[in-house]
């Protein structure tokens, strides 16, 4: 919502300016382009101008330009970049010179260990571009957004999506079948909602963070941004890329149950104009789960060229493997679960095997062209991943037997995406809009297959004594008559347009619309059936953000999402599901966002999201759909981020979910508590510096009761976890830490997929990593 130094510019173009302009329809501004060394423009840099007794903040866009309001007389700029030095300059005068030309350079921060001395001991990430598509300042965004940047990541030594939302108010890792990534957001379960850079990476299969630099949480339906799908939130990793400050990075990590962990982090500029970045990770591991292990591995190139002055491409390649034994967990006895060793395994684990080799190639051209900064990205995927597993059914009702039963699964799936963004910054009177226009396109192409397991070739399902349940049982593999063998086809195409209007300095607007066509054609291989489902979709979005002051911001927003009749997996379409309209996705929320010290931000969030358009059979006639089923969330989330002093970091929050069911489906009642949403968690990870070279970490997670499932019959006890983390600089290149996670070795359950597929927490676990930097 800035409006481009360009308009202002009474002289040739410069490579940066500062201009003071005052006419009788606008206050004096300060206005300017912030650039690098090598004069490249630097994105989401933090301006603030301040005279007098007024104060105000701006972030640059994609070419770098800010504009801020200047008070008469001496105005001091101070404007700070990750990654580079911050700097302040005065301005004196009480009106703007005539072309005075000022050049604002900031140089690249030195890199060194020592440097941790100083900074401050919290992580706070003041702007975002995904959740608007256009660079905005956090506190004026009208969402709830947590962020968990790369000096979080390390200091909980986090390395799956799980670990990630273990501090994210309002999230809930969850089961999956233990074969993939799965969260729940704000009661919406999803395995497909999971972004790269703002496009779709919605293929099952768990993802690690080696080479991301930060990973954004944002909560409420937000399909003017991302399309489909969405109806909790999505999940957005920001990857590591290319750039201008080399980087020499090596990790080792060793650990209880065998962890073992090399990555590696090289970042090399090899001009002015070209710059090379590689990532890469070996682990190997066992886990507390007798016969669980796993071994992934991931390599991940990237590479950034200043082709001129205005157009930058960056390209990158990850090939990324993640082998593991499948483990679904225990099952429940009379309403909890069922009383055994948190080890125990059940199924055979010679047998078991979840597996997933990704391939994604991506390229992102930017160009700036006065005011206009045009971006295109686009990103393929190729995908296989399978699994096998044996799955713990009901216990008997003496408690000395489970049913298990036994399949496996393959999916095959391409992904083809393109996105066009165009953004122009003009001003209406004293209004600045920020103007977003856009085209996705998109095609996947995905192939399903599944076998059932037959015991002695012949049985769906035996019984295994509870105390011993690992079996090695003859199990043969085939297709029932129900087994899915489809092809299935989907091609996207949306257009969206967007407009941010900073009305006043106390007051922002924003809307913006969303058009989907969304074509599924599934075939079936089996029977040869053809089958066409056609979507439309309107996707609104609208919000309000008042600010009192620089640092606060209250916010009304409303938004609504869609999810197709195919679930978010494409997995079947059948003569009965094709006649049923998207599921809808209405969130209403209004909140908080303060900067309450420097480093130091507080946001809360009150919000209503009710889903309709959920399936149930009609009770007189089982072969149509009605789609009378409803939920509603009502809740509060509560965030903390950043450094209460020099020596003290926190992240982390609480939040209040009530999930209930509106509309009865065949699974739940009307009143029934959706799935895997408690109604209270609460988590906080602090870090403090004890000297120097001597840091330490202590984290909590709490979370109450909540059900395995929409039948409410299965109660999973709610919890209190306690994490720790010693840190100590050993030179100015070396740093050690040691992670404990359950520091008291606390019995728990952590998630579930179903009443009788429930998953012991975590015992206690010892990591401890040497990070060597050059």
């Amino acid at each position: 919502m800035q409006l481009s130094c360009k308009s202002f510019r009474r002289v040739a173009p410069v490579v940066f300016g500062v201009c003071l302009t005052a006419t009788a329809a606008m206050a004096q501004s300060v206005c300017g382009r912030v650039v690098d060394s090598s004069h490249a423009a630097i994105q989401g840099a933090q301006v603030t101008a301040s005279g007098g007794a007024a104060k105000w903040t701006a972030v640059t866009d994609a070419a770098g330009e800010f504009r801020a309001p200047a008070a008469p007389g001496r105005t001091t700029l101070r404007i700070s970049a990750a990654g580079f030095e911050t700097r302040s300059w005065v301005l004196e005068g009480n009106g703007p010179p005539d072309a005075e030309v000022r050049e604002f350079v900031l140089r690249v921060a030195r890199v060194s260990e020592t440097v941790t001395v100083t900074e401050p001991a919290g992580e706070q990430i003041a702007t975002i571009t995904s959740a608007t598509k256009t660079p905005t300042a956090l506190v004026d965004v009208p969402q709830s957004v947590t962020v968990v940047g790369r000096k979080q990541l390390g200091e909980q030594m986090m390395l799956s999506m799980a670990d990630v939302v273990r501090y994210v108010p309002g999230v809930t890792a969850v089961q999956g079948e233990n074969n993939r990534d799965q969260l729940v957001i704000r009661g919406q379960s999803t395995s497909a909602d999971f972004f790269v850079d703002g496009v779709r990476d919605d293929v099952q299969y768990y993802r690690d963070v080696y080479n991301v630099e930060r990973v954004e949480a944002l909560k409420g339906p937000n399909a003017m941004v991302f399309g489909r799908g969405g109806g909790g939130g999505v999940i957005n990793r920001v990857m590591k890329e290319a750039d201008a400050a080399p980087v020499r990075e090596f990790t080792l990590l060793g650990g209880a149950f065998g962890d073992r962990r090399f990555a590696t982090d090289l970042d090399q500029p090899i001009s002015e104009r070209l710059a090379v970045r590689l990532n890469g990770m070996y682990e190997i591991a066992d886990s507390f789960r007798r016969f669980v292990g796993l071994e992934r591995y991931g390599t991940n190139p990237t590479a950034r060229l200043k082709v001129t002055k205005n157009t930058t491409v960056t390209s990158g390649y990850e090939y990324f493997h993640d082998g593991r034994v499948a483990d679904r967990g225990i099952p429940s006895f009379h309403g909890l679960p069922v009383d055994v060793p948190a080890s125990l395994y059940f199924g055979d684990p010679d047998q078991s095997r979840v597996r997933a080799r990704v391939h994604l190639g991506s390229l992102r051209v930017e160009h700036v062209a006065r005011s206009f900064v045009v971006r295109n990205r686009f990103l393929i995927g190729d995908y296989d991943r399978g699994y096998q597993n044996f799955v713990p059914g009901a216990v008997t009702p003496d408690g000395t037997r489970a049913a298990l039963s036994a399949y496996n699964n393959a999916t095959k799936r391409r992904n083809l995406f393109n996105q066009t963004d165009v953004t122009r910054l003009a001003s209406s009177g004293k209004a600045k809009h920020t103007l977003l226009g856009g085209v996705e396109l998109g095609r996947q192409l995905t192939d399903n297959f599944r076998n059932t397991g037959f015991f002695g070739n012949t049985a769906t399902s035996i019984l295994a004594p509870v105390s011993n349940p690992a079996i090695s049982t003859p199990v043969t593999f085939r297709q029932s008559s129900t087994d899915a063998n489809n092809h299935v086809t989907t091609v996207v195409g949306a257009v969206y347009g967007q407009d941010q209007v900073e009305v006043t300095r106390w007051l922002q607007l924003l809307g913006g619309v969303r058009f989907d066509y969304f074509d599924l054609n599934f075939h079936d291989n089996r029977t040869g059936t053809e089958l066409q489902r056609v979507d439309r979709l309107v996707s609104p979005r609208a919000g309000v953000v008042l600010k009192p002051m620089a640092a606060l911001s209250v916010y009304g927003s409303y938004s609504v999402s869609y999810l197709p009749s195919s679930g978010d997996q494409f997995s079947s379409l059948t003569v009965i599901t094709q006649q049923v309209k998207p599921e809808r996705f209405t969130n209403y929320e209004v909140g908080a966002k303060w900067n309450l010290l420097r480093d130091l931000a507080v946001t809360t969030a009150v919000y209503r999201l009710d889903r309709t358009n959920t399936r149930a059979s009609d009770p007189n006639d089982p072969t149509r759909i009605l789609q009378t089923g409803s939920t509603r969330s009502n809740g509060f989330e509560a965030g903390v981020s950043g450094s209460v002093t020099r020596r003290w970091g926190i992240a982390g929050g609480y939040a209040y979910q009530d999930v209930f069911i509106t509309g009865a489906t065949t699974s739940a009642a009307v009143g029934a508590q959706v799935a895997q949403t408690p109604h209270h968690t609460f988590s906080l990870w602090n870090t403090y510096r004890i000297m120097p070279r001597l840091g330490a970490g202590l984290g909590i997670v709490q979370r109450s009761d909540m059900f395995a499932a929409a039948d409410n019959t299965v109660r999973l006890p709610g919890y209190v976890r306690a994490d720790a983390a010693l840190y100590v600089t050993l030179t100015e290149r070396i740093r050690m830490q040691a992670n404990v996670e359950n520091l008291f070795d606390r019995r728990y359950y952590l998630n579930a997929d179903n009443n009788n597929n429930i998953s012991p927490g975590p015992t206690r676990a010892v990591r401890v990593g040497l990070a060597a930097r050059f």
